[in-house]
Formats: C-alpha cells, sequence, structure tokens
C-alpha cells in the first residue's frame, strides 16, 4: 500500500448536519464493507502491538483487524467477544483516541487505525447476519453470583462469571437494563436497540435480570449477601452535581442526569407517542464541557430550542469532550461560549429562569488537573438570556448502598473505596466496580474494573 494512503483513515459516513438536527436517528452510519477492509488494511500487524496494551479490557485488536482484511468477519467478532462483551457500544462510545489509537504507530506519521469504527462494524455486520454465537459456557460450579446495576461494570461481570460457570443475577434498579448506555447517552449517539441487543446477548448466557429492584430498599446488601457467594456493585455515579450558585432552585433549571434520562430512559424525544413531557425552551444554557455536556445541547436542539450554548470556563484546547463529539456539536449548530463562568441565575416573579450572569475569564497557571486554571477577569460580569440551564458539571454514586450496608468503606465523594487491582471493597464477599467506585469515567474503563473484579471473584472462590 502507497505510503500516502496508508496515512489516513476511511471517514465515518454520517449524516448531513442539517438534517440529524431534526432527529434522534443515530450520526454515524458505519463503516461499508468496502471500507471496512480498506481501512483494516492499513494495519501494520505489528509484532509487540502497543495499541492492545491501551485497551482496559485487553482486546486482541491485531487478531481481530487481521480477520476483517481477510473478510473472515464471523471470526473477527469471535476475536472480540473472547474478552468484550458490548462491542457495539464500545465501537461507538469509547474514546479509543485516549486509549488503543493513540498507541498505533501509524499515528507517528498519520493517522491511526480506526480500531473503534472496526470494532463497530464487525458488532453490526452480527446483528445483520443474525448469526450471534457465543462462547462456550464453562459446566456450573454451583456458585451464586449478584451483581447489583446493569451499566458497563455489571454487564462485564456478569458475562465473565457466567462463562466460568457462575449462577448470575442482576439487580437493576430502573425498568430497563444498561445503565448510563441507556439512561445518560442519547439515541443519536447509541441506539436504545443496541443496548438491548448486547444486554440479551448477556442473558443468552444464562444470566437472570430483575429490574425495578432498588437495592438497599427492596432489599439490602446484607440480605442479598445471605443467599449469594458473592456480591458486585457496579451501581454508577446517578447523583448529580450542581454549582451551589444562586438561583438554582428556579423553575427551568435542570442537572443533566434528569434532563438526559426523561428523554432517553423515559422516551420523552417521542412525546406525545410516550408519555414523558419535556419542555421546549428556545434558548438553553449547557454548564460545562465534557461529553455529558455535548449530550445535553445537542438534545436540547432536537427538542426544537433555538439556540443551545456550551458554557465553559476554560478554552477550547482545555474542552474534556472527545475531539468528534465537539466537532459534531458545532456542525449542528450549538454554540460554544469559551472562559465564561457562571456565578448567578436569575428569574421573574414566577419563579422562572429568565438569565444568567457570568463572569469573563482567562488563563493562569496549571492546576492539580495540569490544565490551565481559570482566573476571574476584574469587572467581567455580564447578563446572558435563558429560559433553561442544564448543568453538566459531573456526578457522584448514589449514598443509598453505602448507608444501607454496614462496614462499607466510602471515600469524600461518596465513591466506594477497593483495591484497585481487584475491585474488593472493605466487606468480606463485596467487590465493586465502575464509576460507582472512581466516579463518572469512560465506558471502557468500567468494563475493565469490571473484568479485574470477576477476576479476583474467581481467583477468591477457586484459588489456583
Amino acid at each position: 500500500m502507497a505510503g500516502e494512503t496508508r496515512k489516513s483513515r476511511q471517514p465515518m459516513p454520517k449524516q448531513e448536519p442539517y438534517e440529524r438536527v431534526r432527529n434522534f436517528d443515530e450520526v454515524a452510519l458505519g463503516y461499508t464493507e468496502e471500507q471496512a477492509l480498506a481501512e483494516a488494511g492499513r494495519c501494520l500487524d505489528c509484532k509487540k502491538p502497543l495499541c492492545r496494551d491501551g485497551c482496559p479490557v485487553g482486546i486482541d485488536i491485531p487478531g481481530f483487524i487481521r480477520c476483517i482484511a481477510g473478510g473472515d468477519f464471523g471470526s473477527g467478532i469471535k476475536v472480540i467477544k473472547e474478552t468484550n462483551a458490548l462491542p457495539a457500544v464500545c465501537g461507538r462510545v469509547c474514546p479509543q483516541e485516549e486509549q488503543c489509537e493513540i498507541k498505533c504507530v501509524l499515528g507517528k506519521k498519520g493517522e491511526p487505525v480506526a480500531i473503534g469504527r472496526l470494532e463497530r462494524f464487525l458488532a453490526d455486520y452480527e446483528a445483520a447476519e443474525g448469526k450471534a454465537e457465543s462462547p462456550a459456557l464453562a459446566v456450573s460450579n454451583g456458585r451464586k453470583i449478584a451483581i447489583v446495576g446493569s451499566g458497563p461494570a455489571g454487564i462485564t461481570v456478569a458475562n465473565d462469571m457466567a462463562l466460568l460457570g457462575y449462577d448470575v443475577t442482576i439487580f437493576e434498579a430502573l425498568h430497563a437494563a444498561g445503565g448510563v448506555l441507556t439512561y445518560g447517552i442519547p439515541e443519536f449517539r447509541l441506539p436504545k436497540a443496541i443496548v438491548q441487543r448486547e444486554v440479551e446477548y448477556v442473558q443468552s448466557l444464562g444470566v437472570k435480570l430483575l429490574l425495578d429492584f432498588i437495592v438497599g430498599k427492596t432489599r439490602t446488601i446484607e440480605s442479598i449477601q445471605e443467599e449469594f457467594d458473592g456480591i458486585f456493585v457496579g451501581a454508577g455515579a446517578g447523583l448529580p452535581w450542581f454549582m451551589g450558585i444562586p438561583g438554582e432552585n428556579l423553575n427551568g433549571v435542570y442537572s443533566a442526569n434528569e434532563y438526559l434520562t426523561r428523554c432517553n430512559l423515559m422516551k420523552g424525544f417521542r412525546f406525545p407517542a410516550h408519555d414523558t413531557p419535556m419542555k421546549q425552551p428556545s434558548r438553553v444554557l449547557v454548564f460545562g464541557g465534557g461529553n455529558v455536556a455535548m449530550d445535553a445541547a445537542r438534545t436540547a436542539l432536537r427538542l426544537g430550542a433555538a439556540e443551545s450554548h456550551i458554557v465553559y470556563r476554560r478554552s477550547r484546547e482545555e474542552l474534556p469532550a472527545r475531539a468528534e463529539e465537539a466537532e459534531n456539536a458545532e456542525e449542528e449548530g450549538v454554540i460554544f461560549d469559551y472562559l465564561t463562568l457562571p456565578v448567578r441565575l436569575i428569574g421573574n416573579e414566577q419563579g422562572w429562569l429568565t438569565e444568567v450572569e457570568c463572569l469573563k475569564m482567562e488563563l493562569g497557571e496549571p492546576d492539580a488537573s495540569g490544565r490551565r486554571k481559570p482566573v476571574e477577569i476584574k469587572d467581567s460580569s455580564f447578563l446572558m438570556k435563558a429560559d433553561a440551564v442544564i448543568v453538566a458539571i459531573g456526578n457522584s454514586p448514589n449514598p443509598l448502598i453505602p448507608m444501607t450496608t454496614p462496614g462499607l468503606k466510602v471515600g469524600k465523594k461518596g465513591n466506594i473505596e477497593v483495591d484497585e487491582e481487584t475491585g474488593k471493597t472493605s466487606r468480606d464477599g463485596i467487590w465493586a466496580g465502575g464509576d460507582v467506585v472512581t466516579g463518572a469515567a469512560t465506558v471502557i474503563s468500567a468494563m475493565g474494573a469490571g473484568r479485574k473484579a470477576a477476576k479476583a471473584m474467581n481467583e477468591t472462590f477457586f484459588p489456583k
């Protein structure tokens, strides 16, 4: 292959911005077979594949790409499923550019292989063929495992433990499985039918799923321990943060968690076909600069907002959102107000939001995170009109499980403390992983934590 051809990856086909901003259909359309073959052909098949080192779940990346290049797509998806139960999800929402792709040697002189797009291609190929195959299950070992939460961490543990012969039951608080994949990520980025398909795959391994079951309310961890040999807590981080500024109790102020849950899990974007109404404000300000902020701002446009703004206290270079999500938002017309800090929300006599007082910022020295710290510019206060604000600055774990589980050690932000290598908590027989431990993070990092915990659980019950 010519050097110049190898430098550039195959572009991802997408809906045009003027079309997609009017619908909730998936934006990225996926590779065709021809594109997948061409992209797989760029891979150098390195003897020492650094890309695999960057994957939190250890997918044999050169192995599945080799299968694609050879036209053996069925074998390619089998390679992925040896370590990853959610390939269609990871291929869509994982930040490969910060993990596997950043280690690809092609990235030194051009663009890295589009590993995530190829993973999605194989998962979608399998779904289109309708011939999903499950790995061979081990003989039942007689042990029972309970999993709290059906998000990425919980699903990963369920998959790994089921394959090892465990009797696995997932307890899910909501009326649909998938955790943040279902309630937090919009349909246009991750269709819920895909999440459901991945959940059903894990159920096909014999995993039982109990919905509308709030651990800590329906039953406590201690009560569940009486029936199970081990428990994995993957309850996520569903407690939203607010800024603590005046006016946050006004009507028209939402957490991103509430806003996206109403739209995604409760199908508010399909109102009135579904009975969850969504307010359609004219001018929306979203506080924050991560992927969740992008999701909220893009959702607001699709729900009919005339203007949707990202209000972020740092500059474009410090934006924590994935580059492609920020680019998609810009293409769709989201307005970015950089170096801007909200300090007060103002309402009318009826208690509805009307304006936001902001300060202009400049960047100073780097802070503990390594990013330059925003510093207020003196006498820079100004007002922005708004009839809705969505706060997307982060989340903490819900305190319900720690409050109802004596002896379970938690950190200052309510996160369950664990051994980093095993996921073991301070209580015997209980492991934890994902956002309930780290706070809001990536899907694949939660899955990586789930894999570590599953391995440690198995080694506890069956020492080598």
